[in-house]
């Protein structure tokens, strides 16, 4: 008897299975196309997104190459090819063509508007975090002979924090600054602080410990 049963319910199966797809049979046919639509449309958009990275890369290195020529004129002869992935790159890559862009003017004796692109940079929420405080502490190191100190030390106070990655950097600075307005007990305070700093890089040491003989301070280890 069982085996009776079990034909008859696979046949009222069948028959609401037939049903079902003579009612919405049109309509899950639209659903699957849709979802082989986005599908497709997905890895399609990968292929495409793929493509753009390899050909703004292309562009920056391409870029980079004329701008580490010989300075003047060979070296601005980039600015242009980088002014074009300003319009047309990708966040990432608009960030490092504006640095660049601002390092060559710099070079050139252009600081002001070098200055412009660091703070339009730092100032641009798309803009990775860190090179957004990159351009931030490069526009302090550009400032800290003849800068005006407050808006020097505005640049620097948000990379002081310790876990920044450029905080050492930034310190060194604040040093370097605090020395130019005669500011020497807090020149040497910073200073000790970074001699004995492990975190800090060798380089940030070694010219802390530097400095420190220059303020008649006693080196760190």
């Amino acid at each position: 008897m069982s085996d009776i049963f079990d034909e008859v319910s696979e046949d009222l199966r069948a028959e609401r299975t037939r049903r079902l797809l003579q009612r919405y049979g049109l309509v899950l046919l639209g659903v699957l196309v849709l979802v082989l639509i986005g599908v497709g449309g997905y890895q399609g958009w990968q292929y495409y997104q793929s493509k753009q990275i390899a050909q703004f890369a292309g562009g920056y290195i391409a870029a980079q190459r004329t701008a580490d020529g010989p300075p003047g004129a060979a070296r601005q002869a980039a600015i242009p090819e980088l002014e074009k992935l300003v319009q047309t790159g990708d966040a990432g890559y608009r960030t490092l063509a504006r640095l660049r862009i601002a390092a060559i003017k710099a070079d050139a004796g252009d600081l002001p508007a070098a200055l412009a692109l660091w703070d339009q940079v730092s100032a641009d929420s798309a803009a990775d975090p860190m090179l957004r405080d990159i351009a931030r502490l490069t526009w302090a190191m550009h400032q800290i002979d003849g800068g005006d100190p407050a808006a020097v030390t505005a640049h620097l106070a948000p990379l002081t924090a310790p876990d920044n990655p450029w905080h050492s950097l930034a310190e060194e600075q604040q040093a370097l600054l605090a020395m130019r307005q005669g500011h020497n007990d807090e020149a040497r305070t910073i200073v000790q602080r970074l001699a004995q700093d492990v975190t800090a890089p060798d380089g940030v040491r070694g010219r802390a410990n530097g400095l420190l003989t220059r303020l008649g301070g006693q080196a760190g280890g």
